[in-house]
Formats: C-alpha cells, structure tokens, sequence
C-alpha cells in the first residue's frame, strides 16, 4: 500500500475568511461604552489615558472595530478595571445567544 505524503496546509486564513464578529463588536462596544460613561470619562480622556486615537474608540463602541487583546488590556487599564470586566458581558450575551441556535436545531 502506497502512501502519498500529503502537501502541507496553506498558511494564513482561508480565502473568504474573516475574524470580525459584529455580534461580538456590538456586545464590546456596549460594556466599552457603559464601562466608560460609569467612570465619568469622555471618548477624549480615554484616549489620553490610553494613548490611542479618540476616533478608534469611537468605532469601538459603535461596534465598527473589533479590539485585540492588546487593545482590550490598555483600554482596562485606562478605564481602572481589569479586562475581565469589559469581557464578561460580552461572553455572556454570546453564549446566551449561541444556546438559543443549538435549542432550535
């Protein structure tokens, strides 16, 4: 019996593939939001705080972006919570919306 070494995987994503959620980008922007007005700070001293352009963290909390991790911990650290905060959430309102899909199967 012969076998044929198989080719390697491609690197990178699959053509057509995206990381962006917008499901996710909206729940983020939502605790992003909520977390900040919490706190009293406008867009532009969050900015100042993070040292990131007022304009990206607007996106962020329109749901337009989608924050890396990187992103995730400076943003915590400006708003003076831990990064957990603005995650749970969003993982909650993912799970609850994934668990209604699989009922309907």
């Amino acid at each position: 019996m012969s076998t044929r070494p198989k080719a390697a995987p491609r690197p990178g994503r699959p053509k057509g593939a995206t990381s962006f959620d917008e499901e996710v980008a909206k729940a983020f922007g939502t605790a992003l939001k909520a977390r900040r007005i919490a706190t009293g700070m406008s867009q532009e001293l969050l900015a100042l705080t993070t040292g990131m352009e007022r304009s990206y963290l607007s996106r962020l909390e329109r749901g337009l972006s989608q924050p890396t991790l990187l992103v995730l911990l400076k943003v915590a650290k400006g708003l003076d919570c831990e990064s957990s905060d603005l995650v749970a959430p969003v993982e909650k309102r993912f799970r609850r919306n994934h668990e209604a899909k699989f009922r309907r199967l």
